[in-house]
């Protein structure tokens, strides 16, 4: 028998570390693609929470949003139905002359008192008179044109009557106040 050669030895040593070394990469790209598979996971999870806590969040400032106007506006219905009285109220004080003025103080002075709590619960609840007056520009986003007619000294766009009196519901328009518009040329 032939005496085994250091160089033989040597490769016998350089295959079985060469293999082992194989087995020791297939091992590490095995477990770098399991990882590499988790980290995509783990980073498609994430976006997912992000994207759901985001929707969450919207969710939350389009309720909040939801329950201000709520408030602030839920009780147009009944303010709008409520304009009618101020409107009566209005025209019986109107009417009112000084014979009936002088004759029934009393209820006259009753009339007053309801129309001044009528505004006060209102102005509580955030409803403003719109007054314009005869003269005043016309305003399409706060009156409601009922006629047009020449004047003599107006100029056209301008109130020449006021039928009846506009409200504001916070920052909305709860009813145009009803004018006569000058349609004088320039």
């Amino acid at each position: 028998m032939a005496e085994p050669k250091e160089d033989d030895f040597l490769d016998d040593i350089n295959a079985a570390e060469a293999e082992a070394l194989a087995d020791e990469i297939a091992e590490i790209s095995d477990e770098e693609i399991e990882l590499d598979t988790l980290r995509a996971e783990r980073d498609d999870y994430k976006d997912k929470f992000m994207r759901a806590l985001a929707e969450t969040e919207n969710a939350r400032k389009r309720s909040e949003k939801a329950r201000r106007e709520a408030e602030q506006y839920g009780g147009s219905k009944l303010s709008r139905d409520m304009l009618p009285v101020y409107d009566n109220l209005k025209r019986a004080l109107d009417a009112a002359g000084e014979g009936e003025r002088a004759s029934a103080a009393a209820l006259i002075e009753g009339v007053e008192l309801t129309m001044r709590e009528l505004l006060n619960v209102f102005k509580r609840h955030g409803i403003t008179v719109i007054a314009p007056q005869v003269g005043d520009r016309f305003d399409p986003q706060h009156h409601e044109a009922m006629f047009e007619a020449p004047l003599p000294g107006t100029k056209a766009g301008d109130i020449i009557q006021v039928s009846t009196e506009g409200f504001m519901l916070h920052d909305r328009l709860l009813r145009p106040a009803q004018v006569g518009v000058s349609s004088n040329p320039g």
